[in-house]
């Protein structure tokens, strides 16, 4: 016990240096949890059960795993590029009109880790634990691009405990389920129309009281919170040679808090716009999974999957001043207005020899995002469409390792975002996005 303790220790405090990540499935989820999958394009995650990653896709293909205690740690390294290409954007009133640029590319290459623990504790009861990062997201765009009133760096951050138990009820049927324990982390910054802001105040002499037109600076918000979910699944065999598995996640319900502040502020401005403290309520999307696995004969196995995501639950997000003069008052809102959206999969394995795997797959990843005047240039997401491919070699009778990669080809997304109306220009053209994964997981059984 002493031991596992100071593992989950040193595991968790690995985790707090690597949370954020470019998001790599629709809007700011995460689909890396664990590597054994990534050469499938994650297909049949909910019913292949191969590893203790299925403690994150379906708590019930524990009791799939045999006796003993399953280990397994992964790394995705994530390379992705975001370019913004220039349309008929126009730059905010007031505005210094020689920052104009495209903003370079906002992607950033980053490490997701996660880690596995499974073991029997009776002939039908498993247990196991599972610390992912279930969303992420990194967007940074140079300070003086043309869309900088409408943000700048954004970034997303998790941390998710996921400890699970799981139950055979017969050789055709187990039962899985688990409790969430998430942190979250928020930090957005955005350019500050000054200039905009004092002649909305008072007019022309208010300008010339703060030093004229294209007087600027930056508002940053760094939130953070905590949720409690759970998860639960079935794993069937509903033939010798095919099985179904099914696994729900719930939603999220977060209270972030934390603080804002304004550089480079006008003294004249001090007073209608003081850095505070702020609240955001956020309820991260729930989601339903079915997988196929079928067996073709010894060497050859086929997978598929379909997952649904509730991201409707994610429109319009206030920030709420909890300090100060202003206390109540809203500073701004993060308009989203998400839709529902389903990713399907499907992928095969095939057994080279006695001890490697190659794998292969294939998924169409749709975005929630609506359409262009809805796209937010903190998550200028669009449909993706993934390639995928890797191998898993056997080490030794208790050691595995997987490697896989996959290409993740973004639709090119159109932007169209007015804001014109509070002084944050319009920001109109087309972002060309792709990104590169590569992956590797370690499993021992002891």
């Amino acid at each position: 016990m002493q031991r596992n303790a100071t593992l989950l220790a040193v595991v968790c405090a690995c985790f707090s240096m690597s949370l954020v990540s470019q998001a790599r499935a629709a809007a700011f989820a995460l689909h890396e949890q664990g590597v054994s999958g990534l050469g499938n394009a994650y297909a049949g995650a909910a019913a292949v059960a191969e590893d203790a990653t299925t403690v994150w896709w379906n708590p019930a293909g524990m009791a799939r795993l045999g006796s003993g205690k399953h280990f397994a740690a992964a790394g995705a390294y994530i390379m992705p590029s975001t370019k913004f290409n220039n349309g008929a954007s126009q730059t905010a009133a007031l505005s210094n009109p020689a920052f104009n640029g495209t903003g370079g590319d906002a992607g950033n290459a980053s490490f997701v880790p996660s880690f596995f623990f499974a073991m029997d504790v009776a002939p039908a009861w498993n247990v196991g634990l599972g610390v992912t990062v279930p969303f992420g997201l990194a967007t940074e765009y140079d300070a003086n691009w043309i869309g900088r009133f409408q943000g700048i760096k954004s970034e997303v951050k998790t941390l998710n405990i996921n400890p699970a138990l799981s139950y055979k009820v017969s050789d055709r049927v187990s039962l899985g389920g688990g409790i969430n324990y998430q942190q979250g982390n928020i930090d957005l910054v955005s350019a500050v129309n000054y200039s905009a802001i004092a002649f909305a105040a008072g007019g022309a002499p208010l300008v010339g009281a703060i030093g004229g037109p294209g007087v600027e600076g930056q508002n940053t918000i760094q939130i953070e919170g905590y949720a409690w979910g759970w998860n639960a699944g079935a794993l069937f065999n509903v033939l010798p040679a095919t099985r179904v598995g099914m696994h729900y996640r719930s939603s999220l319900d977060y209270d972030f808090s934390g603080h804002t502040d304004f550089s480079n502020r006008p003294a004249a401005l001090a007073g209608g716009l003081p850095d505070s403290d702020v609240k955001l309520g956020l309820k991260t999307p729930d989601s339903a999974a079915v997988s196929v696995v079928h067996e073709v004969g010894p060497s050859l196995q086929l997978l598929a999957d379909a997952t649904w995501t509730h991201w409707s639950q994610i429109r319009q997000l206030p920030l709420v001043r909890t300090s100060g003069s202003q206390t109540g008052a809203t500073l701004d809102t993060l308009t989203f207005n998400f839709r529902d959206v389903w990713r399907f999969s499907a992928g095969a394995n095939y057994r080279l020899n006695s001890a490697t795997v190659l794998k292969f797959g294939i998924a169409s990843d749709k975005s929630p995002v609506p359409d262009a005047s809805m796209r937010s240039v903190r998550l200028p997401d669009e449909d993706r469409t993934w390639l995928s491919f890797g191998a898993a070699f056997q080490l030794g009778p208790k050691s595995k390792l997987d490697a896989g990669y996959s290409y993740i080809k973004v639709k090119d997304a159109d932007i169209n975002n007015n804001q014109a109306a509070t002084g944050r220009g319009v920001v109109n053209g087309t972002y060309e996005a792709k990104i590169h994964i590569l992956g590797l997981q370690y499993q021992h059984t002891f």
